[in-house]
Order: C-alpha cells, then sequence, then structure tokens
C-alpha cells in the first residue's frame, strides 16, 4: 500500500541507486543520499526497530520491522534518538547526519567528506529497489 507514497528519509542529493557500482567494484543494494551536516533522519515508514547501534565504519546504523517481511535500513547517520522495541511511525525522527561522511566505501561525487545516509529496502531478507517506494515530491 506504500509504494510511491513514502518520503525520504532525510532531504538530500542522490549519489548513488540501487544496482549502481559502489565505487568499490560490488553492486549497491539501496541508495546513498548527500545530505547537509546535521540533517535530520526520518523513518520512511511505520515499525518496530529491530537494531540502533553502531556497524562496522558506518556509523549508527538503524533497522526498523514494517511488518510484511519489509525492513528499512538506515547507515551513515551520527546519532539515533530511537531504541531497539520502540514503534516509530513514518516522518519520525530517528536519528541525525554528522558532520562529515561516516561511510568508508569511496563516493568521487561528492566533495570530501559530506555527510552520506545509505538506505536499503530488505524484503523476506533479500535488498529491493526503494526507488518505486518514495513519493513524486520527496527528496
Amino acid at each position: 500500500d506504500l509504494r510511491g507514497h513514502m518520503a525520504m528519509p532525510a532531504t538530500g542529493v542522490g549519489l548513488r541507486s540501487f544496482g549502481d557500482d559502489d565505487g568499490s567494484g560490488l553492486t549497491l543494494k539501496g541508495i546513498q543520499l548527500a545530505t547537509r551536516p546535521r540533517s535530520t533522519v526520518t523513518s520512511p515508514a511505520d515499525g518496530w526497530v529491530v537494531y540502533a547501534g553502531t556497524f562496522r565504519t558506518y556509523g549508527k546504523l538503524l533497522i526498523i520491522n514494517g511488518g510484511g517481511g519489509y525492513h528499512v535500513v538506515l547507515a551513515g547517520m551520527e546519532r539515533i534518538n530511537v531504541d531497539i522495541g520502540q514503534f516509530v511511525l513514518a516522518g519520525e525522527p530517528v536519528g541525525e547526519m554528522g558532520e562529515r561522511k561516516a561511510v568508508t566505501a569511496p563516493i568521487a561525487d561528492i566533495k570530501a567528506g559530506q555527510p552520506v545516509l545509505y538506505v536499503e529496502f530488505r524484503k523476506d531478507g533479500s535488498p529491493i529497489d526503494p526507488g518505486p517506494w518514495w513519493a513524486k515530491n520527496s527528496g
């Protein structure tokens, strides 16, 4: 029901899309958005927070279970404002970007250090293209 109606989790410029080369020779399983420093990150869907914490070199990572086998992964934040087990609503602030890029994957398209939010949708554990889910006026 949400296909074509979800708002982007942050205002930004799209760097790479689902299926693009990620800059290191691998295929991107989500999207990358260049944001402004300290941008607010919101939940694109209602759901339960199933993970909230640091993950490798990607800064803070948040996973939201939207039900029906769907999960949303948000990575690259400096701060997460929700807790595991918490129910969040679409549009609710869930985190904040930092002053600079947390993701270590090569991103030549932007000036060094600009914050980058990584967004991935999963259905039954497999990445899916989030493109069709965004509202036309989103982003």
